[in-house]
């Protein structure tokens, strides 16, 4: 008897979650993760073996070698749902899915060795102890970061400063040597990773659980509840955005003075149609959440619809430049300042990703031209005086 499939049903987003029935095995997810097994093995990683099964993001519950996968990967209908829901996919292709695998397993390796006790790991990236926030400022293009997934994740916390070095450091084909050249705080935390690696290739893991977190075989809610759940990106806008719409629609779109009887479009229709392209770039840029900018955009397009804005279809391009600038540069006064405009007041905002003490990790010593000797990590020259912020 062939086994129910929860979704031919007609009903299948108010099943709970946990009788959908969702699994790795069988989906496009299997052969990316045989793939991503073949390059742990290629850079040496063969003696420890993460975990990986479906929950709510990507994620390693801290102390484990459980990679959580968005159950959304797993089923078209579920990757649809997602989009429709939030206009944000992480992990949209192989090459992306394969992206987060190499950040998640820094975090891996990271428990599983215990490299956050050693003192080298917290000269370099910090205190594993510091505050988790969910909020950050980043500086983009600081020179002390490497730059791997969007929003300049390795400035959130230590523990993704590592995860994304390793992550860089794993990349097959990426010459991370040349790309950091010229950044040497960045370069040298890679080459620590790099003899960390090679020191670590023959050792058995310190401590291994794979205890999972928000695992979707118990998950009771139902995705109409779980999307019904997360956060909008609700917020309060700053006036006088109606003058900028009007800037950007009426002027850069072409107003009837310019170019007479042009066919038009609604400005809500460049809205739409922009909406996922500018989600992905502007946090990739600038940190800003994708919700949030889900938020700006809806907002942006209901002052628009109710100023009954339109642009000449010849102008689209120029319009949708001017928008995304518009977006851009709201989605920074929010990363530095916590509010999209100075009326409304300056929130606490979030610590600079960069306002921490940096301390170069120290780099081994040349070898002596005399006889040769073993050089161990206690042998190492002190850490340099800490470095100005790039």
């Amino acid at each position: 008897m062939a086994e129910r499939d929860p979704f031919r049903e007609s009903n299948w987003s108010t099943v709970p979650i946990r009788d959908l029935g969702l699994t790795v095995a069988g989906t496009p997810l299997e052969p990316i993760l045989g793939e991503f097994r073949r390059e742990l093995e290629q850079v040496g990683i063969v003696r420890l073996r993460p975990r990986f099964y479906l929950s709510t993001e990507w994620g390693v519950p801290f102390g484990t070698v459980a990679i959580a996968i968005p159950f959304y990967l797993a089923r078209p209908e579920l990757l649809e749902l997602q989009e429709r829901n939030t206009g944000h996919v992480e992990g949209l292709s192989k090459r992306d899915i394969l992206r987060y695998l190499r950040h998640e397993m820094g975090h891996v390796i990271n428990y599983a060795y215990r490299l956050f006790e050693q003192e080298e790991w917290v000269l370099g990236f910090g205190s594993i102890t510091q505050p988790y926030l969910d909020e950050y400022r980043p500086a983009p293009f600081s020179r002390r970061y490497v730059r791997h997934l969007p929003g300049w994740y390795a400035q959130k916390h230590p523990d993704e400063d590592w995860a994304e070095t390793f992550a860089v450091w794993m990349t097959p084909g990426f010459d991370w040597h040349a790309e950091y050249a010229g950044q040497p705080a960045a370069l040298a935390k890679l080459e620590y990773c790099d003899r960390t690696m090679a020191a670590l290739r023959d050792r058995e893991p310190v401590d291994a659980p794979a205890d999972l977190d928000e695992d979707v075989a118990e998950i009771s809610i139902s995705l109409e509840q779980y999307y019904g759940s997360l956060p909008r990106g609700d917020t309060e806008y700053p006036r006088g955005l109606d003058g900028a719409l009007r800037t950007i629609f009426d002027e850069v779109g072409g107003a009837q003075d310019r170019v007479p009887h042009a066919p038009t479009r609604p400005a809500a229709t460049l809205f739409r149609k922009a909406e996922r392209e500018l989600l992905a770039n502007v946090y990739r840029w600038t940190g800003h959440f994708p919700e949030r900018t889900r938020g700006l955009l809806r907002h942006l397009a209901e002052r628009a619809g109710a100023l009954d804005l339109v642009y000449a279809e010849e102008r689209e391009a120029a319009v949708t430049v001017a928008l995304t600038t518009l977006v851009t540069a709201l989605a920074m006064n929010w990363v530095h300042s916590g509010s999209y405009g100075p009326e409304l007041g300056v929130a606490t905002p979030a610590p600079r990703s960069d306002a921490r003490t940096f301390v170069t990790i120290p780099r081994p010593p040349p070898a002596a031209p005399a006889a040769p000797t073993t050089t161990t990590t206690s042998d190492r020259t002190p850490a340099p005086p800490p470095v100005a912020p790039a």
